[in-house]
């Protein structure tokens, strides 16, 4: 199932939080978001239909394959992408990290293929 790109962000917030913490609640996103609990149950609602996500009865969210395999994807591009523009284009990472953000949803896997082959290569220098 295709998720719109505010999935995305979701499945890739909690990717980084459950690295980070361990556990993740739906309190978690909203406070790393800065959105609302309400927004982000909704949110969590869809995700969990769409069967990326489960909710364990202390209210821990936990990714199912499918999510960890999109969120994985997200992140890659996410941080490959702002590697990138830091190192080709010497954009602060500030910057880069928050471009990547918005490219990350819209960039052809053709590109983002070349981007990660161009990145790889040049560590290897």
């Amino acid at each position: 199932m295709k998720i719109q790109e505010s999935g995305e962000n979701y499945l890739e917030t909690i990717l980084i939080l459950q690295n980070q913490n361990g556990n993740v609640r739906s309190i978690d996103v909203a406070n790393y978001m800065n959105f609302s609990k309400a927004s982000v149950s909704r949110a969590m609602g869809i995700l969990k239909e769409a069967g990326y996500l489960t909710m364990e009865p202390n209210g821990n969210l936990v990714l199912t394959e499918a999510g960890k395999k999109k969120a994985g994807s997200v992140y890659e591009r996410h941080t490959l992408i702002a590697k990138f523009l830091e190192m080709t284009l010497g954009v602060s990472s500030e910057i880069a990290l928050q471009d990547s953000c918005r490219i990350e949803h819209v960039i052809s896997d053709e590109s983002f293929s070349r981007i990660k082959k161009y990145t790889q290569n040049s560590n290897s220098d």
